[in-house]
């Protein structure tokens, strides 16, 4: 019988990576990076790979941003960390920025992660809400997180397993299905949960008809409408957020991933009304929004909004659709901007390719058994998407299907 070491070296991992005393969460990494620059990575033995995945939609500026790191560094050598019980000038300006980008009116809470600032927005919205109205409805095939307040708002069972029971309170309905979330409401019900884009869901898009239906039950029944952009925030689908796509204003927007293109950062934002709710003591946190993390994040929204983010992603987007659509295997293109999911010909296993295409240096993620998912840092060339489309084309093509 073989080892352990000796399997993950025969699937290609570096030696000694299944020694590390990590928890069994992800595996055996079967790649080790060491270093990126820009949309490239480069692993431990030297092989070069086009990143479109971005670490989730994250690296939204790229790898070894100059500017972000310089400010990183700066920071560093000035000030980490004093808690949130005093303020700071990163955190102040970012706040300021994001509030704006928002359309303005609104405060901010900084947390460390995406499911953080959903667990605030849930605490957030069981304090406006008051004793016994507490409810939230989400839909089917929503993620939100793995803290257990945020699994229990995300709807897919598979995930529960194991760690029920979860906190209670949460709802469920089909996606896209305005009348279901309408049967769903009762008195006890004070927030309607959704994301504009489905990110682990298979990247599915809301329609404008579902988002303006959601705002208009929230108004006429006193609900909270609270829209998670931690994966579709900050310019990915082509807008700087996806809600902005439909024309309606929400109540609370949780963000993170992009917001510190990979220093650990997020936010919960919320209508000044609502934010009111929390009086001192309600929530806290130690680390989110510390200096380091904010510099990184007033850097990255700076660079943003230079760069016209939302517009690169439109274009770039476009470009990586069409060619997408031209490549034998591929049935469907779906998604906004730059967050997109190929849905493959019927009998091609979406996670066999990845495989492959990482082997071919590429880096993907299969959203589903069928689908995989594509977020590339919104700076991609048109050269790079190119080059990307060119090897999926020739790992399909290995699969039977003619490129």
């Amino acid at each position: 019988m073989s080892t352990r070491s000796e399997h993950a070296q025969a699937m290609g991992a570096p030696p000694g990576l299944d020694h590390c005393p990590f928890m069994p969460t992800y595996g055996v990494p079967s790649v080790q990076f060491v270093s990126g620059t820009g949309v490239r990575l480069t692993d431990s033995a030297g092989r070069s790979y086009l990143d479109f995945l971005s670490g989730i939609a994250v690296t939204g500026l790229g790898h070894a941003n100059a500017e972000i790191a310089d400010a990183i560094a700066e920071q560093a050598r000035t000030l980490v960390h004093v808690s949130n019980l005093f303020g700071t000038v990163p955190g102040g300006e970012v706040a300021i920025t994001l509030d704006r980008l928002l359309g303005g009116g609104g405060q901010v809470f900084f947390t460390n992660s995406g499911a953080e600032a959903v667990e605030c927005a849930i605490k957030l919205a069981r304090r406006f809400g008051g004793h016994g109205r507490h409810g939230i409805i989400s839909a089917y095939g929503s993620f939100h997180g793995r803290t257990l307040g945020a699994l229990a708002a995300t709807g897919q069972p598979a995930k529960w397993e194991g760690f029920q029971p979860l906190p209670e309170g949460f709802r469920h309905v089909v996606w896209n299905d305005l009348d279901a979330i309408e049967a769903a409401i009762d008195p006890s019900v004070i927030a309607i949960m959704l994301e504009p884009i489905q990110g682990e869901g298979g990247v599915n898009p809301a329609t404008a008809a579902y988002f303006e239906g959601v705002r208009r039950l929230c108004d006429e029944h006193g609900l909270l409408f609270i829209v998670d952009e931690i994966q579709t925030g900050l310019g990915r689908t082509g807008e700087w957020f996806g809600f902005q796509h439909f024309g309606v204003e929400p109540d609370v927007v949780m963000m993170a991933k992009a917001l510190g293109n990979g220093m650990p950062i997020g936010a919960c934002w919320a209508r000044r009304d609502v934010a009111s709710a929390f009086t001192a003591g309600d929530h806290g946190t130690t680390y989110g929004g510390q200096p380091l993390a904010a510099s990184a994040a007033r850097a990255t929204l700076a660079i943003m909004e230079r760069l016209n983010a939302p517009q690169l992603a439109e274009h770039a987007g476009a470009h990586l659709r069409r060619s997408l659509l031209a490549v034998d295997g591929i049935l469907e293109v779906r998604g906004l901007g730059l967050l997109l999911a190929a849905q493959l010909a019927d009998g091609i296993d979406a996670k066999a390719v990845v495989a492959e295409a990482l082997t071919a240096g590429l880096v993907l993620n299969a959203v589903s058994p069928t689908s995989i998912r594509f977020a590339p840092p919104l700076i991609v060339t048109d050269s790079e998407i190119e080059e990307a489309v060119a090897i999926l084309a020739s790992v399909l093509a290995a699969h039977g299907v003619v490129a």
